[in-house]
């Protein structure tokens, strides 16, 4: 096991000190709300209908977003 201990984050139980939730009925809605947000998203993954994009292509679309963003900065700076 190599000394480190398997820890199961989903079934851990928090005092109100370490929650960030107020409320379990809170904690619950959360839980239920991203599993449908997790479970929407493999399947849009799983759809063949849905695009795929190379890495190259991912960064060159952000460059020109940050390129975009950066250019807008220094015009209103010079505004």
């Amino acid at each position: 096991m190599g000394g480190y201990a398997k820890l199961n984050y989903m079934n851990a139980v928090y005092t109100p000190i370490e929650s960030e939730f107020s409320s379990a009925e809170q904690e619950q809605a959360y839980d239920r709300w991203l599993s449908e947000k997790v479970a929407a998203s493999l399947a849009k993954a799983d759809n063949p209908q849905t695009p795929r994009y190379s890495t190259d292509e991912v960064m060159r679309r952000m460059d020109a977003i940050v390129q975009a963003a950066q250019a807008r900065h220094a015009s209103s700076r010079l505004a």
